[in-house]
């Protein structure tokens, strides 16, 4: 296992992280199967586990920190808020009053007394970058977290969180955590250029993209993943942007043959090659799925490599650009582009 800087505070981290959306009923991983996947992942070198609130309703959070028990001092403790946790209005978002509301409810499941980095899940519109700021700075201060965190915040707020935090004499976020992969590269033209400018470490989510560069997915193949089965808009072969990512996957299955490696190797391998990306975040739900994605641990590609890749996907671009996560609200809502 390699390691980096998370940003700049020193924290020394492995390329590879290990995700834990898929632990708990999400994934359909049971808390002996989450803690045999833990404790292989530790074996070999990851050294930072993200989960979230929201992860199966809470689950993923209490599976982690069974699995973690006793040894909390060796683990870079990650996860997320602002997601809803319920029905009920103020259960979500990033005011102060349910940041710290919510991270009781993290520590308690999670069985700790602090995390290493609290990230805020997706941009609130509906909340100030000093409220928000002004929570988390208070919640570093007295020692529940250590630092934190945005995730799939477009670029532009990336930076006014940035400015706002030196407007009012507050703590900063440290990383983000955008969605990466070969097939969704549009980060590369606006979030890495930024994250790059103000020393933030990049924990990339998705850099499989959902299985499509898992090896499992071909031409003539029928789509089995996990996810087909909750999400089978994504995988409809008959849907143009599907139709693309098909075609780059077989094309790039022969750059993964030729150069004798897996498209997991292949996809990995192209997320933490970047210079902005700390690592790329992995979501195995068996001990299998983790042990072929450790095959790219100590993974680096020539140039040669990078190249084909460009020529099948080209930088900065996302094949299936709808799929973001970070579109402004008023490209989604018409009530806030009309009068």
């Amino acid at each position: 296992m390699q390691y980096r800087s998370l940003g700049r505070t020193g924290v020394q981290v492995g390329t590879l992280a290990l995700g834990a959306m898929n632990f708990g009923k999400i994934g359909r991983t049971t808390r002996e199967e989450v803690t045999a996947i833990v404790n292989a992942a530790l074996e070999a070198g990851i050294n930072l586990i993200d989960t979230a609130d929201v992860y199966s309703g809470g689950e993923s959070e209490e599976m982690v920190g069974k699995a973690i028990a006793g040894r909390r001092d060796d683990i870079v403790l990650a996860t997320k808020a602002t997601m809803p946790m319920g029905d009920e209005r103020n259960r979500q978002g990033s005011s102060r009053r349910w940041l710290v509301t919510a991270l009781e409810g993290s520590l308690r499941r999670l069985g700790v007394d602090h995390v290493d980095l609290y990230q805020i899940h997706r941009w609130d519109p509906n909340t100030s970058d000093e409220e928000t700021l002004s929570a988390l700075t208070d919640l570093q201060r007295v020692g529940k977290i250590r630092y934190f965190g945005s995730s799939t915040f477009p670029a532009y707020r990336i930076v006014q969180a940035q400015w706002a935090a030196r407007e009012h004499h507050l703590s900063r976020y440290v990383a983000e955590q955008p969605s990466y992969s070969i097939l969704q590269r549009g980060i590369e033209a606006h979030v890495l250029p930024v994250t790059e400018r103000y020393g933030l470490g990049v924990l990339a989510w998705s850099p499989l993209a959902s299985g499509w560069l898992s090896g499992a997915i071909r031409e003539g193949s029928e789509i089995t993943t996990s996810r087909s089965t909750f999400m089978p808009q994504r995988f409809d072969t008959a849907i143009p942007s599907n139709r693309a990512r098909l075609d780059a996957v077989e094309q790039l299955a022969e750059v993964a043959d030729e150069a004798g490696l897996t498209m997991i190797q292949l996809a990995l391998g192209f997320v933490t090659a970047h210079p902005g990306v700390t690592s790329a975040l992995i979501g195995p739900r068996t001990l299998d799925h983790l042990h072929s994605q450790l095959a790219a641990a100590d993974i680096t590609l020539s140039a040669d490599v990078l190249d084909a890749i460009d020529a099948i996907v080209a930088p900065g671009t996302d094949l299936a650009a709808h799929e973001k996560n970070d579109t402004p609200p008023a490209l989604l809502d018409p009530s806030l582009r009309r009068r």
